[in-house]
Formats: structure tokens, C-alpha cells, sequence
């Protein structure tokens, strides 16, 4: 073996420019692939921590009813399926010791009624107790116009991008209640359009729900912002209080579940949306005759709890969001959760955060891909010159070759001296690559690239370039790097094993 060595040795020094030309693509190659798997790396980490920390937490627990796991961004608008007992799913989430914290919202999308007449809006909505979001969700938002609202008040906050694709749907651009334009703010559209344009401080939402229950609801806008990072995503979402989104997309409020309703009507608004033809069936909804209005004791005594503090997990919600403990542990929790769930026989499911989240998580994991696919392609041109070098190299040696074999060299001999020698390449020039790599995922978060884009932010993981490389990843390199060693070794052997004594005498 030793041997071996100091030949390989002494033939890459014989053959600088040969050992120069592959030592170099071994560089390169693994100079990229290192940089290549930190940006992999760094990219899947990014969004997980941007999706989860700032949007879905791990795992989203969702109605049985809906057909499809990928809730955040469904065909058309299509509204996410409602339930009513957070309160039982809260006891199974709270017994869960692997479960960090939950949060209930309300998620779906709602038409903006245009006054001045013209063609209204279309918007995404999150229902919510802002300050329990602020807190689930912490520094995800910052507020750039107005101050927002708190606790159980009603208001809504509009993202920047949602604010101005309302301009571009009804030429209205809406500010904080009680604030100045900000012309600063204006897209260059509106400032061209700044004489003829509609400024409004409150907006007038209408829910879309499949059942049409859905009703108008006019809030002040409290205030405009910016989610943290995939602002150009997220910036779709607009987030009200709770009881407000009720109203608007037609759910039960706190107010109807807390009314003391007679028996007969509570039971009407308990059942099932899309079951409301049982209505007709045996049950007796007939309501006996008191004396009194019932619209006139219904109206009464919603006054009454309006009095009082209201308890807003009694209402409708479309969605928990979820985080874990230890969110490597998705896989088995998710199992965990949802047997939980089962096992309580609550009419929920829980799903990960890559599947609720849906065409974001595919184009993360498509992006993925084409990174790695993109780095095994310059490998593999890599590999083709290097073959080509290598097997150029043995033939021009045929002579010393066909030396050795006259003296007794064997083809094992002969086979360990190529690989040897391409090895030793390997070792100093890709090892070079690797230790350049390291650096150069090292440094790049220290000049902080940044990006507003949509496709380069899903490439970033976020609205920062923070490239990452753990013990894994390099040893992926190292062992993807030993690899293209053995391969790029295996013809220039077999074309070295070939040579003959005869053919160094016939050369010579």
C-alpha cells in the first residue's frame, strides 16, 4: 500500500498539467456541491421555521368533513370546514405532553363590497384573539401604518399586499381609521391616479361560504403591516377579531351559543350545514306558544350576554394551528395526535404543516430537487472530463506501463496505482472544495443577502439567504465525492489493465 502511494505520488507530480486540469474539476465540483447541499439545507430550514414559527405552527388540526389536507390555499376560494367544540378538542391538545402551544383561527376567503359602486374585492381572512396571535406567533408581524387592535375588541389589519391588490381590483386604497394618507406608500399607480383616488378607513366584508349564510360586516381598519418573512405570500392574509369573522362568513357567534335560547331553535343552529333538510323530518322544532315574542327574548337576552364578558372559544373555528416540543419528532406526534383526536371522537384530523400548507410545501420540495438535480448534473460532466483525462493519461503511459508488467507487475498493482493516484486528487483538491464550502456557507449569512421576490424568497426559505451545513451534509459530500473517485477510476483501470508488455516494446 505504501508503495502504491508514493507512485501515485510521484505521477501526479510527473503530470502537473493533467493533475492540475482533474484536481481543478474535483474542486469545482466539490466546492458546488458543498455550497449546493448547504443551500438545501438552509432552504428546507428556512421555511420550516418561517411556516412554522410564522404562519401554521407543525401540525394544523382540521374538520373531518374537509376532502383535501392542503387548507391554506384551496381552488377558488373554496371555503375550509367549520367546527363548534374547540373546547373538547382544547382538553385532548392540553393532555398531549409533546404539544408546546395551540392556537384556534378562523381561515377563509371574503368579498369586499365596493361603495363608491364599482367592482369589488376578493381577500383571504384570519379570524383570531390578536393578542393570543402575537403571542403564538411572535415578532411575525410589524405594523407600518396605524396601531392595530387588541384583546376582544373588533377591528381588522390589512397587509400591505393585500391592500394593494384591493387598489387594483376597486381603486380604493384603505388607511388606518383616524390616520393621514401616507403617500410614501402608494404603488406608482396610485400616485399617478392620486386626484381620483378613493381613500376609506373602514371595509365592508362579505364571507364566502358554501352555504350562503354569510352576512355583511363593516370594520374599522386598524391598521396596515408586514408579516416578517414570505410577505408575498402570507400578504394575502388579512386578520380580524374572532367574533367579527363569525359574522362575516355566518358561523355561530359566542353570542348565539351563549343565548339561552329555547331548546327547539339551539337545536336548529347546532345541526350540520349541509344537513339542514332534516329540518323537515320527524324532529319537533315547533316552539310552544309563551305568551311573548320569541324574537323579542332572543333579541333580549343576546343584549344581556353582550353585558357580560364573553367566552370566544364557544364559537366556530376552521383550524388549530399547533406546535410541538420537538417539532423533528412530526412524523410520530402526528401519529400520536390524531389518535388522540380519533379516540375522542371529536370530528377532527390533524395534518403536518407541509401537507396544510400545500402548493408552498411541493414547490419547496420541487425547488429542492432541482437544486440537487442541478449539482448531480455538473457532477456528471465533471466525471465525463475527468474519465476522459484519466484514460488520455494511461495510454500516453503505455510504456511504463507495459514496463511494469514486463518486471512482474500485477493488474491488482497497476488498478491500485490509478485509483491511488485519483485518490490523492480526490483528498487534497476535493478536500480543498469542501474546506472553501464550509467558508463559504459560513460567510454568506454574515452579508445578509435579502429579497422581496416570491420564488427567490421560497429559494432563500424565507426573505434572508441563510445557507446551513450540519455534520450530515458534509458527510454527504465526502461520501458523494468518494463516489466520483471510484467511478472515474473504473475505465482509465480497465484501459491501463489492458496494456501489454508487447505494447511498450511496440511504442518504443
Amino acid at each position: 500500500m505504501d508503495l502504491i502511494i508514493k507512485i501515485a505520488w510521484r505521477n501526479v507530480l510527473r503530470h502537473k498539467g493533467k493533475s492540475i486540469i482533474i484536481g481543478a474539476i474535483l474542486f469545482i465540483g466539490a466546492l458546488l456541491m458543498t455550497v449546493g447541499n448547504g443551500v438545501i439545507a438552509g432552504m428546507d430550514r428556512g421555511l420550516e421555521r418561517n411556516i412554522v414559527e410564522g404562519f401554521l405552527g407543525d401540525i394544523v388540526i382540521v374538520s373531518d368533513k374537509e376532502k383535501t389536507d392542503s387548507v391554506l390555499f384551496k381552488m377558488m376560494g373554496e371555503p375550509v370546514e367549520s367546527f363548534g367544540n374547540y373546547k373538547d378538542i382544547k382538553k385532548v391538545l392540553a393532555a398531549q405532553t409533546y404539544v408546546k402551544d395551540f392556537l384556534p383561527v378562523g381561515k377563509n376567503a371574503s368579498m369586499v363590497i365596493n361603495e363608491d359602486e364599482g367592482d369589488g374585492g376578493y381577500g383571504m381572512l384570519i379570524g383570531a384573539d390578536i393578542d393570543r396571535y402575537r403571542e403564538f406567533f411572535p415578532g411575525t408581524i410589524t405594523m407600518t401604518e396605524g396601531k392595530g387592535f387588541s384583546g376582544k375588541n373588533a377591528g381588522i389589519i390589512i397587509p400591505e399586499k393585500a391592500r394593494e391588490q384591493l387598489y387594483d381590483q376597486m381603486n380604493v386604497w384603505f388607511v388606518p381609521k383616524g390616520a393621514a394618507l401616507d403617500e410614501r406608500h402608494l404603488t406608482d399607480d396610485a400616485k399617478k391616479n392620486r386626484k381620483d383616488l378613493s381613500v376609506k378607513s373602514q371595509i365592508v366584508l362579505m364571507g364566502m361560504n358554501a352555504d350562503d349564510t354569510s352576512s355583511d360586516v363593516r370594520l374599522d381598519v386598524s391598521g396596515v403591516f408586514r408579516y416578517r418573512a414570505l410577505h408575498t405570500i402570507w400578504g394575502h392574509f388579512s386578520i380580524m377579531d374572532i367574533e367579527s369573522y363569525r359574522q362575516c362568513l355566518g358561523y355561530f357567534t359566542t353570542e348565539d351559543v351563549s343565548a339561552k335560547l329555547p331548546a327547539e331553535k339551539k337545536k336548529l343552529l347546532e345541526m350540520d350545514d349541509k344537513n339542514l333538510d332534516a329540518m323537515f323530518g320527524s324532529g319537533n322544532f315547533l316552539v310552544a306558544d309563551t305568551g311573548t315574542s320569541d324574537t323579542a327574548a332572543v333579541d333580549f337576552k343576546r343584549k344581556e350576554v353582550r353585558k357580560t364578558a364573553i367566552d370566544t372559544e364557544a364559537g366556530a373555528y376552521n383550524m388549530v394551528f399547533v406546535k410541538l416540543k420537538n417539532g423533528k419528532a412530526l412524523d410520530k406526534n402526528l401519529k400520536l395526535i390524531n389518535k388522540a383526536l380519533k379516540d375522542a371522537n371529536l370530528g377532527v384530523h390533524a395534518v403536518s404543516w407541509k401537507k396544510a400548507s400545500g402548493i408552498i410545501g411541493n414547490m419547496a420540495v420541487i425547488i429542492q430537487w432541482a437544486l440537487f438535480a442541478f449539482v448531480l448534473f455538473l457532477f456528471f460532466v465533471a466525471v465525463i472530463i475527468i474519465v476522459n483525462t484519466l484514460t488520455m493519461a494511461a495510454i500516453e503511459r503505455s510504456s511504463e506501463i507495459g514496463m511494469m508488467r514486463a518486471i512482474g507487475a500485477h493488474r491488482t498493482f497497476i488498478s491500485g496505482m490509478f485509483l491511488g493516484e485519483t485518490a490523492v486528487l480526490s483528498f487534497v483538491f476535493g478536500g480543498l472544495g469542501v474546506l472553501c464550502g464550509i467558508a463559504v456557507v459560513k460567510i454568506i449569512p454574515m452579508i445578509g443577502f435579502t429579497t422581496t421576490n416570491d420564488f427567490v424568497q421560497l429559494i432563500y426559505g424565507g426573505d434572508t439567504f441563510q445557507p446551513f451545513l450540519s455534520a450530515w451534509n458534509v458527510l454527504v459530500v465526502v461520501i458523494e465525492l468518494t463516489l466520483v473517485t471510484i467511478v472515474t477510476a473504473i475505465y482509465p483501470v480497465k484501459v491501463a489493465n489492458s496494456i501489454t508488455p508487447l505494447d511498450a516494446i511496440s511504442r518504443d
